[in-house]
């Protein structure tokens, strides 16, 4: 058995904000919904879900590589594929 996981409220956050053309995440308190409540911050459309997955795409296409992404996310999928890998 591998207890493994990432840190991040939500997935978003491991892409890094340079790859974005952000300077940061922003802050969202908790008990408000993350994903709307980054979008707010950032000026970005949330009113529906459709804006929401419309972000998310946005977000998705600027990831070219795993480069983009936080070091700490790429270190936990490494260590899931090496545990399978030993099955």
């Amino acid at each position: 058995m591998l207890v493994t996981g990432h840190s991040y409220i939500d997935i978003w956050q491991a892409v890094k904000p340079a790859t974005i053309g952000i300077p940061a995440w922003p802050d969202v308190p908790k008990g408000e919904d993350w994903k709307k409540g980054t979008c707010a911050r950032l000026g970005w459309p949330h009113a529906e879900q459709a804006d929401i997955a419309a972000v998310w795409r946005a977000i998705l296409a600027k990831v070219t590589s795993w480069k983009d992404l936080d070091r700490r996310l790429v270190t936990e999928v490494e260590r899931l594929i090496d545990f399978t890998q030993d099955l």
